[in-house]
């Protein structure tokens, strides 16, 4: 499956996912949340990377990541990763017992224009669709209830102008179509943006495969 560029160019937005291992619980009360956060900015420490958004899900995390240059994606999700993964074992004594993430992370990259308001309020909206609470702004662990609240020390401005009324727009549903879409980017690690745009893109980082159909070609008759 494809996954996004190893080394991903800085100046584009990315979305980036990581699920546990047979999608197994990776939190399970507020402690193990506070202690992910933490790791993430001692992320942003050792790795600075600009983070427009976020939501950490039972089983799985969300970001949505603005590098400046190329290796700085893969970098600050590789370190968090194994980071989290280790002090995770430590704590609930499980070390040398296996995988914690199912593997890499996957990404997809976004144009800036309403796509990435779209992908912004997937991420944002992701525990209100897992229906984890009933307004998107009440997820204490998303960007979103850190903004709400005036905590937004891990997040970096947004590259377009935050439309006025957001958390209203995080709670409406997406439509069908947009759905789709995001999910397509996601299971394919494709370009989410215009059609020109995505061409562009998928050429520049040599991911054009992920527009082809899966399953071998018919034969002809």
């Amino acid at each position: 499956m494809p996954r996004g560029p190893r080394n991903a160019p800085g100046g584009l937005v990315y979305h980036a996912l990581n699920r546990a291992v047979a999608r197994l619980p990776l939190f399970e009360k507020d402690a193990d949340y506070v202690a992910f956060e933490r790791v993430v900015a001692l992320a942003l420490e050792k790795h600075p990377i600009r983070i427009l958004a976020y939501c950490v899900m039972p089983n799985h995390w969300h970001f949505v990541l603005w590098p400046r240059r190329d290796g700085e994606l893969t970098a600050f999700l590789r370190w968090l990763t194994h980071t989290h993964t280790m002090r995770w074992h430590a704590h609930h004594q499980t070390a040398g017992t296996g995988h914690l993430y199912q593997g890499r992370f996957k990404s997809f990259p976004v144009e800036t224009d309403d796509h990435l308001f779209t992908v912004l309020r997937y991420v944002e909206r992701n525990a209100l669709r897992a229906k984890l609470v009933r307004k998107a702004e009440n997820w204490r662990w998303s960007s979103l209830w850190r903004r709400q609240h005036g905590e937004a020390s891990l997040l970096s401005d947004w590259p377009v102008l935050e439309p006025a009324g957001w958390p209203a727009l995080v709670n409406a549903p997406h439509t069908e179509a947009e759905l789709a879409a995001v999910r397509h980017a996601l299971i394919r690690g494709a370009p989410f943006g215009s059609a020109d745009w995505t061409r562009r893109t998928a050429h520049r980082l040599g991911l054009e495969s992920t527009f082809r159909r899966r399953g071998r070609p018919k034969k002809e008759e």
